[in-house]
């Protein structure tokens, strides 16, 4: 398979597009002392994203009041595992292999 120069262009611009705006942020604010009240509400953030994806993935494609309910049976034993181990990696790594575990053997 072979490659032109302007798809190699595009691919190189679009890695750019993606990467700068989530590296820069960090490259600017790394040697900034912020506020207690900054930190405070910045460590809302990763668990407001997790609830925004969960919450969109639980309420299906059918219109707005439809539920996807191999999301909310995975659901379950991913908030309980969250409770007991409160580790936010391991949460989604259970709530990832359930969800395929459940697609795989359900249907």
């Amino acid at each position: 398979m072979s490659i032109s120069l302007s798809m190699l262009l595009l691919i190189t611009a679009c890695a750019a597009v993606t990467i700068l705006p989530r590296v820069i942020p960090f490259l600017i604010i790394r040697n900034l002392k912020l506020p207690v009240l900054a930190m405070k509400w910045l460590s809302y953030i990763p668990i407001c994203i997790l609830t925004a994806l969960v919450v969109s993935s639980v309420l299906g494609e059918g219109g707005a009041l439809s539920f996807d309910w191999f999301a909310i049976i995975v659901m379950i034993p991913t908030i309980l595992f969250a409770l007991w181990t409160k580790s936010l990696l391991f949460t989604v790594i259970i709530g990832v292999v359930l969800m395929a575990a459940m697609r795989f053997f359900a249907g």
